[in-house]
C-alpha cells in the first residue's frame, strides 16, 4: 500500500501567477498524487494569485489554504503549514518550481524500502526561461554518512525537492531563522537523523542572475557567520572547519557579482 503524504509550499506577494500554475499543475501531474497539498499565504497577495489560487481549490479539492495575516518569511510560514499537514511524509516544493512527473514515485519508493530515513533529496536541475535551458545541476552525495560529512561544508539537501517525516523535524524544533533549511539540516544531523539523496534531478529549480547579488553582501556573510557559530555550537562542526567555512563563504558573500557567478557556476555546480 503507497504511503500517505502531505505537499508543502509557501507563497508570498511577489511570486509570479504563471510561474505558479507551472508548479501546482507539476503536482497535480505527478505518476503518483499527493493526499492533501498545503499552501501557506505568507501575507495578503496581489489579486491574480488570489484568483489563480481559488482555481485550483475548486479544481483539486486536496488542495487546502491557509492564509497568514501577514508576511512572516519563509520559516514561519512553513513551520505554520506543518501544523496543518496531516501525514507524517511531507514533500517541500516551491510555488515557482517545477516537479518531473515521477519525483514524488521515485521518494515514496525510496521511503518504502528504507523506513529507518528521516529525509529524501534529490539533484536538481537549475534552468532559467523554460526547462529546455538548463543552465547547471546541483547534484549531491548519495549515502547517510557521506552527507553527515558534506553538511559540515556546504548545504546536503536541496530544500525545495525534499520529502522528509514531519515528525524528525518536529523533534529538533521545525524550521528557524535564515538560512532555514540549512539551520535544520544541521540540527537533523547531529540529532541522528539518517539522510539520503536519490542521485538523479527530480525538479527544475527556477534560477536567474538576481539569485548571485542575492546571495552576496553584508548582511548575507553575518547571516551565515550566525549560522556558522550554531552549527559550531552544538558540536555538529569543529573550530578548524568553522574557521574555513567562515573564511570561504566571507570571500563569496563580499566578492563582485559577477566573479560569484562564475565561482558558482565553475566551483559549485556540475
Amino acid at each position: 500500500m503507497t504511503n500517505p503524504f502531505s505537499v508543502l509550499l509557501s507563497l508570498y506577494y511577489k511570486e509570479s501567477p504563471a510561474f505558479l500554475r507551472q508548479s501546482l499543475d507539476s503536482i497535480f501531474r505527478q505518476t503518483l498524487l499527493p493526499s492533501e497539498v498545503i499552501l501557506v499565504k505568507d501575507g495578503p497577495l496581489t489579486a491574480k494569485l488570489d484568483e489563480t489560487i481559488e482555481e485550483y481549490a475548486l479544481r483539486y479539492p486536496q488542495l487546502k489554504i491557509i492564509p497568514l495575516a501577514k508576511n512572516g518569511g519563509l520559516g514561519k510560514a512553513l513551520n505554520e503549514g506543518l501544523k496543518y499537514c496531516s501525514y507524517d511524509l511531507v514533500a517541500r516544493m516551491d510555488t515557482d518550481d517545477i516537479s518531473k512527473p515521477d519525483r514524488f514515485e521515485k521518494q515514496i519508493k525510496i521511503f518504502q524500502e528504507h523506513p529507518e530515513l528521516d529525509v529524501v533529496g534529490a539533484w536538481i536541475e537549475e534552468f532559467e526561461g523554460d526547462t529546455s535551458k538548463v543552465t547547471s545541476i546541483r547534484k549531491l552525495p548519495e549515502q547517510p554518512n557521506e552527507i553527515y560529512e558534506y553538511g559540515k561544508k556546504r548545504s546536503p539537501i536541496n530544500h525545495p525537492c525534499v520529502m522528509y517525516r514531519k515528525s524528525a523535524v518536529l523533534r529538533v524544533g521545525g524550521y528557524h531563522k535564515f538560512p532555514e533549511d540549512y539551520y535544520l539540516w544541521g540540527y537533523m544531523l547531529k540529532a541522528g537523523c539518517k539522510f539520503y539523496n536519490i542521485q538523479e534531478s527530480l525538479l527544475y529549480f527556477r534560477f536567474s542572475r538576481d539569485v548571485f547579488r542575492r546571495r552576496g553582501g553584508w548582511s548575507y556573510a553575518m547571516k551565515e557567520l550566525a549560522l556558522q557559530c550554531e552549527l559550531l555550537r552544538i558540536g555538529y562542526i569543529n573550530y578548524r572547519r568553522f574557521v574555513l567555512n567562515v573564511m570561504i563563504r566571507f570571500t563569496t558573500r563580499m566578492m563582485p557579482n559577477r566573479m560569484r557567478e562564475i565561482f558558482y557556476k565553475r566551483m559549485l555546480r556540475k
